[in-house]
């Protein structure tokens, strides 16, 4: 009690230290003792047990990230070879196409050839019938025109 009737004592200034040092010491140590029981260990584990459940979390989002990321690598992949194989039907496609229509091709320059040689001999056969008849039918006219020029009968066989 001595020490609080020295803090009391009046308005002068002390430049040496007295007993109020000592008792502002205690009051803060006691102060200090008194918010660590009651405030300061509390609010530390309700801190750390948050900072544990978001480290908790925030590696279940990381381990969901990294499913997601292998699912769409996987996705991309299939994507990927869907179409390689698409691209390779198409051009398995076409070169068919292509096959079948110089197939076509090839038969109907084979039957044009044909139904060509096939005319060509039927025109030649109809010229030489024709040829044969007209240079009868020449044979005729210049024995009859002949006949008439001379007034008798020509012989046809002879030229």
């Amino acid at each position: 009690m001595g020490f609080i009737m020295l803090g009391l004592a009046g308005n002068s200034i002390q430049l040496v230290p007295d007993g109020t040092l000592l008792l502002h010491g205690l009051i803060i140590i006691i102060m200090v003792v008194v918010l660590n029981r009651t405030l300061f260990r509390p609010i530390n584990r309700i801190l750390e047990e948050r900072d544990r459940r978001t480290r908790g979390l925030l590696g279940e989002a990381e381990q969901t990230v990294a499913r997601i990321d292998q699912s769409l690598r996987q996705y991309e992949q299939t994507l990927r070879g869907a179409r390689a194989e698409g691209y390779q039907l198409l051009e398995r496609q076409r070169a068919e196409a292509i096959r079948e229509r110089e197939r076509q091709i090839a038969a109907a320059r084979e039957s044009l050839s044909k139904q060509t040689a096939s005319e060509k001999q039927l025109i030649r056969s109809q010229a030489e019938l024709a040829r044969t008849t007209l240079s009868k039918d020449a044979r005729e006219s210049a024995s009859r025109i002949s006949s008439q020029i001379l007034g008798r009968p020509v012989n046809s066989e002879g030229d």
